[in-house]
């Protein structure tokens, strides 16, 4: 069996419709997929004006909003016309990108036409109710998690540090890793623009702390915020740029009255936009991999992030960076303060992290996947699905 033989449907909570980082990496790996020929079929929620084209053919899922969320769909059921659909695609596997309702019935449905079916994690959903004041109900998320998880032949983590939790969770015995590649032609360090720089208002001598991703409270914008205020009072010369687009937006334009916000950017304004930042500082802890660490590393940037999954398996301490303890706010506003008042620091750590992504290459990181989906339909159909170990 080789990649040609491949007969692979995609089901995901959101290919398309907004743009993120575990959307990204779907499309390509379908574009990857499509490329060497094999097949690919899409199931999703789609909406009128997507964020992007889509990669591949996309069918589409009956969907609601998310309370308070819009601009998320939550697909909640696979109806008879997409069963006959997918049974006439004939798929030897089946991949999800999300455990919610969508994800759950695709399982199922897996399980009843006897097809193998792996998941690739993409966000720590258990620790997204702590930033909505419900806290309590983490151990129920992890529940939930791991009653998906262990449904599946495979699970995939975009990095070590992450993978290492799924197991640390005992969410499947086989936990593996897909993770993320780099385009160099959009990030590198020759994107830098400092005319695109003076234009916002920014000196060319003003260390710039940036933010990048989508402005929503589980990005960790209350600690961002709280370590520029940090840096404001101890009168360390600065200026914060924020790129991106989100709900949380107003709350973060007034939490810092003094940044600059950019907007959404996309493509090769994204990598100019990196570029021309001095740092980035990225607090989150829900992150599986972390796209834009990549991608400022890329740019030769150095980074300060939150000690926590994904960043641990990018970020080398004192290195190519900082990682700080997940929100120690006078911590990271001492790494932040450090880059500031030394250009070379930031140099030495940019040079650095811009040398380490290029171990990430897109064709290589998604062949690996490939040959996952080969090993995991011989297994599924020599022994079966193997059961995860039971809750002690």
């Amino acid at each position: 069996m080789d990649v040609t033989d491949l007969r692979v449907a995609i089901f995901s909570g959101n290919y398309n419709y907004v743009r993120d980082g575990a959307n990204q990496a779907l499309n390509r790996l379908a574009g990857y997929l499509l490329e060497r020929g094999a097949k690919v079929r899409v199931y999703s929620p789609t909406v009128e004006k997507p964020a992007f084209e889509p990669t591949g053919d996309l069918i589409h899922i009956p969907w609601f909003p998310i309370p308070r969320r819009p601009e998320y769909k939550v697909g909640f059921m696979i109806p008879p016309r997409v069963k006959r659909d997918l049974r006439a695609f004939a798929p030897n596997v089946i991949h999800v990108s999300s455990p919610e309702i969508l994800g759950h019935r695709a399982v199922t449905l897996a399980h009843k036409w006897d097809l193998p079916v792996v998941a690739s994690v993409h966000t720590r959903f258990e620790t997204y109710p702590r930033y909505y004041g419900l806290a309590f109900l983490e151990p129920a998320v992890l529940a939930v998690l791991r009653r998906f998880y262990r449904r599946c032949d495979a699970i995939f983590a975009p990095s070590e540090s992450m993978a290492q939790l799924l197991r640390d969770q005992r969410m499947n015995y086989d936990v593996g890793i897909w993770t993320r590649g780099i385009d160099r032609e959009i990030f590198n360090p020759g994107r830098r623009d400092m005319a695109w720089r003076r234009s916002l208002g920014i000196a060319d001598d003003e260390p710039v702390i940036g933010f990048v991703g989508r402005l929503v409270m589980e990005k960790g914008l209350d600690v961002f915020s709280e370590a520029i205020d940090r840096l404001a009072r101890r009168k360390v010369r600065h200026k914060v740029l924020v790129v991106g687009k989100g709900p949380a937006r107003e709350w973060f334009e007034q939490r810092l009255p003094d940044a600059v916000f950019a907007g959404f950017q996309g493509g090769q304004d994204l990598g100019r936009a990196v570029a021309s930042m001095d740092m980035l500082f990225n607090p989150s802890v829900t992150e599986t991999f972390g796209n834009v660490t990549l991608e400022a590393m890329a740019a030769g940037l150095p980074v300060v992030a939150a000690s926590a999954t994904g960043s641990r398996s990018l970020v080398a301490d004192n290195v190519t960076g900082r990682l700080i303890r997940p929100g120690a706010i006078d911590a990271f506003a001492d790494a932040l303060a450090a880059y500031c008042a030394d250009p070379a620091a930031r140099r030495a750590a940019g040079d650095a992290g811009e040398a380490a992504s290029r171990r990430y290459g897109w064709d290589e990181v998604n062949q690996e996947l490939v040959d996952a989906y080969i090993r995991v339909i011989r297994q599924h159909h020599h022994g079966g699905r193997q059961q995860a170990s039971p809750i002690p």
